[in-house]
């Protein structure tokens, strides 16, 4: 039996299994051909609240073969984004690259493929050496580019899933779960919707020769936009598609299936299934932290962000640059950031723990604990009644804390602190040097208790809508903040 989870318990925001009932409490059940193929795992998402509205197998490992384009691609369009790379770079094909066995795009050792070509062959023909290509232009080598997509992952959430290489081709370390692969198709949809267009590509001309698109439910059903399907021997045949139709917004995976023909049927069939259960209501972003991958630094210097950012007053000496600041705010594990930043006792909880802090007293039910760091993490099995991760996307704060703060629809966090003044200082200087975006913003500190201390959550109010509050988010980036808008 399937039940329908909240968004807190498939994007780790909560420690309690809370079941929410979606219309009369429907339930969906696996087809009994899915349940016979020891290789399957499915998974349905309501993109649009993060309710789950099919689940089978979700969190067993799986391998995922071409899906792991999916990051090369993300990887590759945050260098983008960075202006690090651009789509009209000559990346050289190495003789490793070229040697790659098929599918591929054949260009020679010693040619070259441009960015744009490589896009277009990893979302149609799903080319091997134009994988490669990329992750070495991108990170050095393939192997560096690997651990790259490791990180990203987790940063991510997707905390049981590793890469070995960039293009999906067989290897027993490299794993996934059908949770991950919902979690990394809705990233690539929210964080890079000037790129997501790559996937709805039905064929593509390179150089004279017609690439079709290896995905055959693009077409098949109306709103389908994408993204990728994957195959190997070892994981049978593997898709993630993606939905919008009528305002509703699905993502959807299946793993294991035992032909192309069979898996995309029952993905047409649980698209139709659940689509009739989706909300049309958005209630903004379920994976609303970007990530710093560091992607295309082998190849082109980091531009638009200081050498050496600012540090607060009460903070030590040492100085950290901007990207280790960053990397260290989106950090999945706690220990990363212990041993990113410097000590002291009123340090700021930003990123990832600040919006674990601002979940905190939400109910008096929920217990919040933040990941601890472990070398042998992946390696671990995952319990099989496994139904959260380890990680925190964002959430809504407390309403009797609510109730002091001024009145304003939507807020803005841009860090936690037990020092009220602290907090107070830090929400001036984002103020200040946000500029505009924040001129009629009001801030505000906000208590909570966490482990046997009290926050402040250092906060922004004054929005009347999500456009504004994410304007004003996005302002404070420029600066050198992490922030998180948060509904009221």
């Amino acid at each position: 039996m399937r039940v329908i989870f909240s968004l807190r318990n498939v994007f780790g925001l909560a420690r309690t299994l809370g079941i929410a009932a979606v219309g009369a409490g429907i339930v969906l059940s696996s087809p009994a051909t899915a349940n016979a193929n020891s290789r399957y795992a499915g998974f349905v998402i309501d993109a649009n609240n993060g309710q789950v509205l099919y689940e089978d197998q979700a969190d067993e490992y799986r391998y995922p073969a071409s899906l792991t384009k999916m990051m090369t691609l993300y990887l590759t369009f945050d260098a983008l984004s960075k202006k690090r790379i651009s789509l009209g770079d000559k990346m050289p094909v190495s003789r490793y690259a070229a040697g790659r066995p098929p599918t591929k795009v054949g260009v020679p050792a010693g040619g070259f493929l441009k960015v744009e070509e490589a896009i277009y062959a990893l979302v149609t023909k799903s080319a091997n050496d134009a994988s490669v290509t990329l992750a070495e232009y991108l990170g050095g080598s393939e192997r560096e580019f690997a651990e790259m997509m490791t990180r990203t992952a987790h940063k991510l959430g997707m905390a049981h899933t590793t890469y070995r290489n960039a293009n999906g081709l067989p290897d027993n370390g490299q794993r996934t779960t059908a949770r991950d692969q919902a979690k990394l198709g809705i990233a690539l949809r929210e964080h890079f919707p000037q790129y997501y267009k790559y996937f709805s590509t039905r064929s593509y001309d390179f150089r004279g020769t017609r690439l079709g698109n290896h995905n055959r439910v693009l077409g098949r059903m109306d709103g389908v936009d994408g993204i990728k399907t994957g195959y190997i021997n070892a994981s049978g045949f593997n898709l993630v598609t993606s939905i919008k139709k009528d305002g509703k917004s699905l993502v959807a995976v299946v793993m294991g299936g035992r032909s192309g023909r069979s898996r995309d049927d029952h993905m047409v069939d649980l698209l139709k299934r659940t689509l009739p259960l989706a909300t049309r209501r958005d209630e903004g972003a379920l994976i609303a932290a970007r990530p710093n991958t560091g992607a295309g630094l082998a190849v082109a210097a980091l531009t638009g962000l200081p050498e050496r950012g600012p540090v607060p007053d009460t903070r030590p000496g040492q100085l950290l640059s901007a990207d280790e600041r960053i990397a260290a705010a989106y950090a999945t594990s706690g220990a990363l950031v212990a041993d990113a930043l410097p000590q002291p006792s009123s340090r700021p909880v930003r990123g990832r723990q600040a919006l674990a802090a601002a979940l905190v007293g939400d109910t008096g039910t929920q217990q919040l604990m933040l990941p601890t760091a472990s070398t042998n993490a992946l390696a671990a099995p995952v319990p099989g009644n496994r139904t959260v991760d380890p990680t925190f996307t964002g959430g809504i704060g407390s309403r009797a804390a609510l109730a002091a703060a001024p009145s304003s629809p939507w807020v803005v966090q841009i860090a936690a602190t037990p020092d009220q003044a602290l907090a107070n200082q830090m929400l001036a200087d984002a103020k200040r040097k946000a500029g505009a975006a924040l001129a009629s913003a009001q801030p505000f500190t906000e208590p909570v208790g966490q482990g046997g201390q009290t926050l402040h959550r250092a906060r922004f109010a004054g929005f009347g809508s999500k456009d504004e509050a994410w304007s004003a988010c996005a302002a404070l980036k420029r600066a050198d903040y992490a922030c998180y808008a948060v509904a009221r």
